[in-house]
């Protein structure tokens, strides 16, 4: 019997409801399911009640997730390497929390390749990014800009563009009478009739949620729909890293029909119900790496209205797109940190969204539908969840071959001691 290839991931928990958790839970069960392979998940990013490691159902002895805090430490990485004698390490999300990951680049490539699932939201080439690119044997990038910035960086490393895909047998298209069967069961008689936008994001300062309840205010007034439209926000009113957003609707006036907040967490075929009870779903944050909610809502044939930013430029225009509205940025800010120095953010305006609102809210249902289930088709084509599958055990079984690991390593001599005269 072939040996499985031992696989060590470090992301957010894979059973944790960000995009990031999401995306890290099918790349491992395409492993998986492919019997090539086995997983050990470091599972971050969340808070745990319980730190005992448990083995997935239906997976058994293939897939222990280990509960830990932040994304680890150096501690915790050497001792699992070298109890568990892993021969590939792959990890995801932004590079800043990564830094003391790649301070042991040569610890721990000596004995097994490690590649990096890439998430970055904007240019310019972000040339401070170089020293961690260059740790790694592979990179995967999530959106076309972000595989620009890696090849225009460090042009060098093995990169291979690999997008977000979307689950189709759990975001997918009904019927336009089924579609309003749904809105009806999910919510309350008054609302039926409404004008329904969906927003799925986290309260955080980039993804303009304050600035979204400003401008949907603004525009419910100026267009006389207090009483005909509904903005529902799946997102946590007080999360410490956005805006306190209950505040925010009270000053706005606008009372509890006119936004909704949904902040229990829902399981995968709730959130679907959520895209096909609404006429739309809009993203206009200022930097995206990616932007899953919005690629689930044109795989479930909801139209959207986006920010064109990073990897949500690509979800909306396809070869018979736009599939909803696009916005252009009409401006660009720099920001940055300690550890980002710089980054774009693409600023949109107030009457920019109020435009996509017009132009959507003037469609027919029959032309809302159209217009979604063109966007259906171009997540099919384009982010299909089997070929996502196939291309990340392809991928991974290529990387083994090349780079080996641990008495079969190769490519990496590890650290060198030279003897001082």
């Amino acid at each position: 019997m072939t040996k499985k290839i031992k696989v060590l991931t470090l992301s957010d928990h894979p059973f944790s409801p960000s995009g990031v958790g999401t995306q890290t839970k099918y790349v491992l069960e395409a492993l998986l399911k492919s019997g090539k392979f086995e997983v050990l998940s470091l599972g971050g990013a969340i808070k745990h009640q319980n730190y005992t490691p448990t083995y997935i159902d239906p997976y058994g002895d293939d897939w222990k997730v280990i509960p830990i805090d932040g994304y680890g430490t150096q501690e915790v990485i050497r001792s699992v390497i070298r109890n568990e004698k892993p021969d590939i390490l792959w990890f995801m999300t932004d590079p800043r929390f990564y830094e003391w990951l790649w301070e042991m680049e040569n610890e721990i490539r000596s004995l097994l390749p490690m590649v990096y699932y890439h998430v970055w939201d904007n240019k310019p080439l972000p040339m401070f990014n170089k020293k961690y690119y260059d740790s790694n044997d592979h990179i995967a990038t999530i959106s076309r800009v972000t595989h620009e910035c890696v090849q225009g960086v460090s042009p060098d490393i093995d990169a291979t563009y690999m997008p977000h895909a979307v689950d189709s047998s759990v975001f997918k298209p009904l019927s336009m009478e089924l579609r309003q069967e749904l809105k009806k069961r999910v919510l309350p008689e008054e609302d039926h009739d409404k004008f329904i936008v969906f927003w799925n994001n986290r309260n955080a300062r980039r993804k303009q949620s304050g600035a979204l309840l400003w401008w949907w205010k603004e525009w419910l007034d100026k267009r006389d729909l207090n009483d005909k439209a509904q903005l529902i926000m799946h997102t946590n009113p007080f999360d410490v890293h956005g805006q306190n957003l209950n505040q925010i609707a009270e000053e706005l006036n606008l009372h509890k029909r006119q936004v909704v907040f949904s902040t229990k967490k829902i399981a995968l075929k709730g959130m679907s119900a959520f895209y096909l009870a609404a006429d739309c779903t809009v993203n206009i944050a200022d930097a995206e790496g990616f932007g899953l909610s919005t690629l689930e809502s044109l795989s479930c044939g909801t139209p959207i209205i986006v920010n064109m930013t990073g990897g949500l430029q690509e979800q909306i225009m396809g070869s018979d797109g736009p599939y909803g509205f696009p916005i252009y940025p009409t401006s660009k800010s720099i920001i940055g940190s300690q550890k980002v120095p710089y980054i774009y953010e693409d600023r949109i305006s107030k009457d920019q969204l109020h435009s996509a609102l017009d132009k959507m809210y003037a469609l027919s249902k029959e032309e809302r539908y159209e217009l979604g289930m063109k966007g259906a088709k171009h997540v099919q084509e384009n982010y299909n969840f089997e070929k996502f599958g196939e291309k990340w055990v392809d991928l991974m079984l290529k990387i083994h071959e090349k780079h080996g690991s641990w008495e079969t390593r190769k490519g990496h001599s590890g650290i060198t001691f030279k003897e001082v005269a």
